[in-house]
């Protein structure tokens, strides 16, 4: 089996090419329909906020032997209310294994009951049960901080990229980034996960990975379609499509690389240890991650390839490739029809110039036959020596014709023509009777 670094030179090289930007319809219906999926789970679930966001009430307490349905009923038995949410955790400092219990907002003396009946029900001291309490403006300050720093970051992003690229890349990369955060969202909505301020910070942190790779590939994108317009080799997806394959190994490996911790954290660290903020943290990067690599590449280069295509010199460069595609395939078609057929084939002298890579091809097709009395063909010395061959057509007519290769002959011919006869005796020598 190949390498991986075997693979990616292929790639770089043009060797090997898999079609991104060729099958945007496919990746525009994958994440439409993941997308629908989101929406509907955040419209129908919602999203489940901590107690940093709506406000409330938070108990911590040794966890013993109780379980989690012991918890959930004292809590709500003492005016805890019914929605309470409890969870295990395990402090990173040690201590042993704790109950954390969120309630909704709740008054001194509600707060003061809960207390007492935790403490009454599985022998914890006051002391010892920790308590925080939350009000709902503090959370309301929480999520006006989040969309700022998420517009603002929004705005930068696309400043930078409108100076360095084009704001063309830019309406790429929003387009994106709202893709990923979408999808993020959704996740959560869907498996009802937890939002809380670690993870706002992680689907900052996400959003900035994602438009990392995106750059490196728009960067190469750039590269790749400097010059384009002045030559007829490729349309600009497919420069683009060149550019994804370039930096596809690179792509993976990052995200390879990025995803290996966080993995670690969101199953070893939450999974068995219990650590609550660092499972939120982990939670938003590991959706995030996988999201922004494949935005990145099915996403983001084939809208921008669908915007640089409606342009009208892209548009034209595209039919002249188009058109050149076509004559190469003409080509080859009447060569192969002319082989099968056991007919010579031979570019005619004025028509096209000699030399290229059709008339090559045409030419190693044809019947090579030398001898002086080949069929078909028919050989003329003038007084200067030149041979004058025309294949397939009379021997006047393409002495007539200037040569492509000679240019035009200078002045009339200085002798008529020899018969067969005469050019099989010596010169200067008459017939004997």
């Amino acid at each position: 089996m190949a390498s991986l670094g075997s693979i990616g030179g292929k790639l770089y090289r043009g060797e090997v090419s898999v079609e991104f930007v060729g099958r945007q319809r496919l990746w525009y219906t994958i994440s439409g329909a993941i997308l629908v999926v989101s929406a509907v789970a955040l419209i129908v679930f919602g999203l489940n906020f901590s107690v940093d966001f709506k406000g409330g009430s938070v108990y911590q307490f040794a966890a013993g032997n109780s379980t989690i349905t012991q918890v959930r009923q004292t809590v709500s038995g003492a005016g805890g209310g019914d929605d309470s949410i409890v969870q295990k955790i395990t402090p990173l400092g040690g201590g042993g294994a704790k109950w954390q219990v969120q309630t909704h907002p709740l008054t001194v003396k509600q707060q003061n009951a809960v207390q007492s009946a935790i403490s009454s029900q599985f022998g914890v001291p006051d002391n010892q049960i920790a308590v925080t309490a939350i009000g709902a403006a503090w959370g309301s300050q929480i999520s006006q901080k989040a969309a700022e720093a998420l517009i603002a970051f929004l705005v930068v992003i696309v400043i930078y990229l409108s100076i360095a690229f084009e704001w063309k890349m830019a309406v790429a990369a929003l387009i994106a980034l709202a893709h990923d955060i979408v999808i993020t969202i959704g996740v959560y909505a869907l498996a009802h996960f937890q939002v809380s301020p670690a993870s706002v910070i992680g689907l900052l942190t996400i959003l900035g990975y994602s438009l990392y790779d995106t750059v490196v590939v728009f960067d190469k994108v750039r590269e790749n379609t400097a010059g384009l317009l002045a030559s007829s080799r490729s349309t600009y997806s497919q420069a683009a499509n060149q550019a994804l394959n370039q930096t596809l190994v690179r792509s993976i490996n990052t995200s390879i690389i990025a995803l290996l911790p966080v993995a670690s954290i969101l199953f070893v660290g939450a999974g068995f240890l219990g650590a609550g903020e660092l499972k939120d943290l982990a939670l938003v990067l590991f959706v995030g991650m996988l999201s922004g690599t494949y935005s990145s590449i099915c996403i983001a280069t084939p809208v921008l390839a669908d915007l640089k295509e409606r342009e009208p010199q892209y548009k034209a460069l595209a039919k002249r490739v188009q058109l050149r595609a076509a004559g190469g395939r003409a080509a080859q078609r009447a060569a192969a029809k002319a082989a099968a057929a056991g007919k010579p084939v031979a570019a005619r002298r004025g028509r096209r110039p000699v030399g290229g890579a059709e008339d090559a091809d045409l030419a190693a097709a044809a019947p090579q036959d030398t001898g002086p009395d080949a069929p078909g063909d028919a050989t003329d010395t003038d007084a200067t020596g030149t041979d004058a061959v025309a294949s397939g057509e009379p021997v006047g007519a393409a002495a007539s014709q200037p040569s492509a290769r000679s240019g035009p002959r200078p002045g009339p011919r200085q002798q008529p023509r020899r018969t067969s006869a005469a050019k099989r005796r010596p010169s200067g020598k008459k017939r004997r009777r």
